[in-house]
């Protein structure tokens, strides 16, 4: 889970434990059913808390579920960010986190599921792997490395192909994931405005295993 500054005493370390057992249950749900009509009372059974301490932490439902998808991509960022932790060139760390987000569907299922459903809503968030991802989309066309003009619009075309990719790997997993993101990497890459060659040289590089 996506960590913060500890809490500073016993009551502020067992409120942040509350808060974080239902926002645990919400991803929960929305990673298994997607059904944001469950009740408060289910919610806080799952999250074995009391009903009474929803609301000392959230004011409805759907502020919630907006923050256990908040909490779900953080995560998601940070599992990529502790991957490809040295890596200097924007157009390899773009190629590893599609790599790594087809291994997520093995090694982290919750996340990539509620990507897939709640993502799209998300490709130009202010956390998780979008503002990672936009970083390194700004440093390659500083640097030369991508020959696009507008970071911005990379980045939903890029998003947009990344959460396909997702899809794509849940739903038919008897498709060889490795290859699939390499291909759509690559196709990015070029798109990005690296030559054929070299885009393929680039999504073929040893990966970095997953924690």
């Amino acid at each position: 889970m996506p960590t913060s500054a500890p809490p500073k005493n016993r009551f502020e370390r067992r409120r942040a434990e509350t808060r974080q057992a239902l926002v645990r249950a919400a991803r929960q749900i929305l990673a298994e059913t997607g059904d944001t009509s469950v009740s408060i009372q289910a919610i806080a059974e799952r999250a074995d808390v009391g009903f009474g301490s929803f609301y000392n932490h959230f004011e409805s439902k759907t502020e919630l579920f907006d923050a256990a998808v908040t909490d779900a991509l953080e995560e998601f960022g940070q599992v990529v960010d502790a991957c490809v932790e040295g890596i200097d060139d924007p157009a390899e760390l773009v190629a590893a986190g599609f790599r790594l987000t087809a291994r997520m569907a093995d090694s982290h299922p919750e996340l990539l599921r509620i990507l897939r459903d709640r993502g799209l809503a998300h490709i130009h968030s202010d956390s998780g792997l979008a503002p990672r991802a936009l970083r390194d989309l700004e440093i390659g066309i500083a640097s030369g490395r991508f020959a696009c003009g507008n970071a911005t619009t990379a980045l939903s075309a890029l998003g947009g192909t990344l959460l396909s990719l997702v899809a794509l790997r849940l739903d038919r997993p008897d498709l060889d994931g490795d290859e699939a993101a390499s291909d759509l990497a690559e196709m990015v890459l070029r798109m990005l405005g690296l030559a054929a060659d070299d885009a393929h040289e680039v999504t073929r590089r040893p990966l970095p295993g997953l924690a």
